[in-house]
């Protein structure tokens, strides 16, 4: 990845956003939208302990000055349509509050984002945020039903997988999440799956393949395993070189191993 996608909780907080004009003016509608307090001064939006700054001036070095004044100060930078000049980035948003969707291609093209985001808004429901309040609100009473964590995150994969009774892209998921977790089965605990793989390419993954990968909770790996397929693993999976002679671990374990 050429950027680290976070998600930065600004409501209340002051923002600094230096320029006027058409640049400027969306990022300042973008602050307020996160609840941010806009400050227009540089050393007034340092002296209030503001952590992020937009630049948007029409002279280039104006910009180039303010952003190295700024990221001086200890400030994260963004200089509108100066990906170079640039700290973070700001993505095209799809909102369905409180699930919130950003398309970002690092300040290569905008306009490609955008259009991205666009074709997502026909695919989500609108009344997918209430889904997401609901499994909320319900927390407590799903981990109660499955208090494994691996038998709980099985569970919640399988109902919100594709077909699934509470598949996000499937209208009213809201009102099925009460009857799916009284009807939920259990699920195995442990279970140990072995791939070989014959391409280097994640594509070639097969669907089964790509799903488990993607719910293990521990990979056990041929070190030959090119990176591109095993960043199609959960993020917070276990990461095992073969061969392995460990204890095994707990979960859903996949070996994967090279033809």
């Amino acid at each position: 990845m050429r950027s680290l996608p976070l998600f930065h909780r600004i409501a209340g907080q002051p923002v600094i956003v230096l320029g006027e004009g058409a640049m400027a003016e969306p990022k300042r509608r973008l602050v307020e939208r996160a609840g941010g307090r806009v400050v227009a001064d540089m050393q007034e939006g340092i002296d209030e302990g503001a952590r992020l700054a937009f630049v948007a001036h029409d002279d280039e070095k104006m910009c180039e000055g303010d952003a190295i004044r700024l990221r001086c100060a200890g400030l994260l930078v963004n200089v509108v349509d100066r990906p170079d000049l640039c700290d973070f980035t700001t993505p095209s948003l799809l909102e369905r509050d409180p699930v919130l969707i950003a398309v970002g291609t690092s300040g290569a093209s905008a306009g490609l984002a955008k259009q991205l985001r666009l074709r997502l808004e026909k695919l989500l429901p609108s009344d997918l945020g209430d889904l997401a309040q609901k499994l909320s609100a319900m927390r407590a009473a799903i981990k109660e039903r499955f208090p494994d964590m691996g038998e709980r995150r099985r569970a919640l994969d399988e109902a919100l997988g594709a077909g699934g009774p509470l598949d996000p892209l499937a209208e009213g998921g809201a009102g099925r999440v009460g009857d799916w977790l009284e009807s939920a089965g259990d699920h195995q605990t442990n279970a140990v799956h072995h791939f070989t793989l014959a391409s280097d390419d994640p594509e070639d993954l097969t669907i089964r393949q790509a799903r488990l990968l993607g719910s293990a909770d521990a990979v056990i790996a041929d070190p030959a395993i090119p990176a591109a397929v095993l960043d199609r693993a959960r993020a917070d999976a276990e990461r095992l070189t073969l061969p392995y002679d460990g204890p095994m671990p707990v979960g859903l374990v996949v070996f994967l191993e090279r033809a």
